[in-house]
């Protein structure tokens, strides 16, 4: 983009406040309980298909963590209408792609197809809903695929492991503490009578969203989905009874000893989501403060800390207001060659102070909420980021347009907003710090992150 097209994008966004002009979501809902979504894009003869379940890490009790991710492998493993593999080949033959991916609240499955394949999308995803095969040898070979996926990702990942550690200590009581991949000793104690009641009791119709973005006729979608989705019976659901984190009554500090090059640090504080905000404004300002320290390299975390005083090589922050429960808002990154963990942590929190403390001011707010606003545009021209706002925010239990308004939210934010939750939310009773200490490497280096066929987020 030139210089002189960003400015004008700049003076559009921080002018009147932005409408989008996105196509009308059609829903309906079967007579067993599945809600489709579907919205039209017609820029190109291609279809999204989204179909998301209500159930992931923070569904799972103790002694089971790791199932909701365990069985997020095994749905691609075969039903007796199409053997293990096949589902994979058809969407491939098809020109299509496929994967699925699990979080703390859902796991869903996608496929990106030409718009006249949509049927063979639904047909593949209606089979394998209810009628899972479920092989014990499936079972413990997929098992041992994860249990390595957890040794290449977590263990041999220095500061992915300190992650882990960070949040079992933030988290007392909210299964927000279990790790989505679980914990090592339960990936390799599920049987497969565990998945077999996990899967019969969350994969149905009724425990579902299925999302269609694309050149499509909702008509047609409707029409298909009773074809494919309608004959298959709902399951009697049982959700489990969220587990409030209890009340933080004091700084909590971690240290994590591990092979690693470089040391690492990370801070987060308890926070509030859409879910679960007193103030409805909360989290928007919350999302502002965000770029406000990580927005770019003119960001203040780049700005002060990396290139200003040199206390990092690397820092950021990052917040979620998408989330069943409460999260948190992380600072973190890795002193500078030459400069402490505990300098990198004294600078982390006086930025945060300074929040506390000090108003924005107007110009500073102007450039972020304008970032963030060109951000939300952008992200619109994409069908796959169009269908996954509609099913993440459907399936943490928010309707599928709450964010409808997002763009005015953020700009209606003030300074004084921004203080407020900087006051209230980033304190250090709400705190918990997590200090990675390099022990030696002994010759050994830490592997780069495997590629895996599908993901955790």
């Amino acid at each position: 983009m030139t210089a002189s097209l960003h400015a004008l994008l700049l003076i559009f966004l921080l002018g009147a406040p932005v409408a989008f002009a996105a196509a009308p979501v059609h829903e309906f809902n079967l007579a067993n309980g599945l809600k489709v979504l579907v919205r039209e894009d017609r820029r190109a003869p291609v279809v999204v298909s989204q179909i998301w379940y209500k159930v992931g890490s923070s569904y799972e009790p103790s002694g089971l963590t790791g199932i909701s991710h365990l069985l997020e492998h095994l749905m691609f493993k075969g039903t007796p209408e199409v053997p293990g593999g096949e589902f994979s080949r058809l969407i491939a033959a098809n020109g299509g792609d496929e994967n699925a991916f699990t979080s703390r609240d859902y796991t869903a499955y996608f496929q990106t197809l030409e718009k006249e394949r949509l049927e063979l999308s639904f047909r593949l995803e209606a089979d394998r809903m209810r009628h899972l095969s479920l092989k014990p040898e499936d079972v413990v070979k997929e098992a041992q695929v994860v249990a390595e996926e957890r040794r290449l990702r977590t263990e041999d990942q220095p500061e992915a492991l300190t992650q882990e550690q960070f949040l079992a200590s933030a988290y007392l009581t909210s299964a927000y503490r279990q790790p989505i991949i679980g914990w090592m000793h339960d990936i390799q104690a599920i049987k497969p009578d565990d998945l077999r009641r996990w899967y019969q009791q969350w994969y149905a119709p009724n425990n579902a969203t299925l999302v269609v973005v694309g050149d499509v006729d909702p008509a047609k979608v409707r029409e298909l989905a009773e074809k494919y989705f309608g004959p298959l019976q709902p399951s009697e659901l049982a959700p489990p009874k969220t587990a409030a984190e209890i009340p933080q009554q004091g700084e909590r500090r971690i240290v994590v000893k591990t092979p690693a090059e470089v040391p690492y640090v990370t801070l987060g504080y308890k926070t509030p989501t859409f879910k679960t905000a007193a103030q409805e404004w909360e989290p928007y300002a919350l999302d502002v403060l965000g770029g406000i320290l990580d927005g770019g390299t003119s960001a203040r975390l780049s700005r002060n800390l990396i290139r200003g005083s040199q206390v990092a090589a690397g820092a950021g922050a990052g917040y979620s207001p998408i989330a069943r429960l409460d999260e948190l808002f992380v600072l973190a990154g890795n002193p500078a060659p030459g400069r402490a963990s505990a300098e990198l942590e004294q600078a982390l929190r006086a930025e945060v102070a300074r929040l506390r403390e000090d108003l924005v001011s107007a110009d500073e707010l102007a450039r972020v909420v304008a970032q963030v606003v060109a951000a939300e545009v952008y992200q619109q021209d994409s069908m796959f980021y169009q269908a996954m706002r509609l099913g993440t925010l459907e399936t943490v239990g928010l309707s599928w347009n709450k964010l409808d308004d997002y763009v005015q939210r953020i700009q209606a934010v003030t300074p004084e907003q921004i203080r407020d939750v900087a006051r209230n939310y980033l304190i250090d009773d709400r705190l918990t710090v997590a200090t990675l200490e390099p022990l030696p490497l002994d010759g050994r280096r830490p592997k780069p992150p495997a590629a895996m066929d599908h993901a955790i987020r």
